[in-house]
């Protein structure tokens, strides 16, 4: 077991997690966007930079239409960042980012971290369902499983 992985089995109950796996499955059958969580020990005090670096290491960037989001979560830092590919940028509003992450924090800084994630999945899923809409040939483009230490499964 890697040291993310024991970190968020500390924070997360299984059934935690399991929750979180299963919200990503019911939003992603709504929408052909792709939404990725990551737990990681440390981001060296660069949560978004690190995050982007995951993203592009796992290669998120090549779905189809540019439309995965990334979660990263910095555990024993107790930070997190969201990156979003080029596609979701083009049509989410100019606020939506903020407002995703500002809902999370509050949640995550009350001890609520199972209830911030769920959060900021459902703001994802419903607006890539809204922008990103399900399509008869859609396929599961990325795994829908936890990742740890950024090491995405695809």
């Amino acid at each position: 077991m890697s040291k993310a992985e024991s970190l968020a089995k500390k924070i997360f109950s299984d059934q935690d997690l399991e929750a979180i796996s299963q919200a990503i499955k019911s939003f992603e059958k709504q929408t052909s966007g792709e939404i990725v969580i990551s737990f990681n020990t440390t981001s060296h005090n660069q949560p978004y930079k690190t995050t982007r670096k995951i993203f592009e290491k796992a290669k998120l960037h090549e779905t189809k239409e540019r439309n995965a989001t990334l979660i990263a979560m910095f555990l024993s830092e107790q930070k997190f960042a969201i990156y979003g590919d080029v596609g979701i940028h083009e049509k989410v509003p100019s606020d939506f980012w903020e407002l995703t992450v500002a809902e999370m924090k509050t949640h995550f800084a009350a001890g609520r971290m199972q209830e911030g994630l769920l959060h900021g999945i459902r703001e994802l899923g419903n607006n890539l369902a809204k922008y990103f809409p399900v399509q008869a040939d859609d396929v599961n483009e990325l795994s829908d499983q936890i990742n740890y230490e950024g090491s995405i499964d695809e």
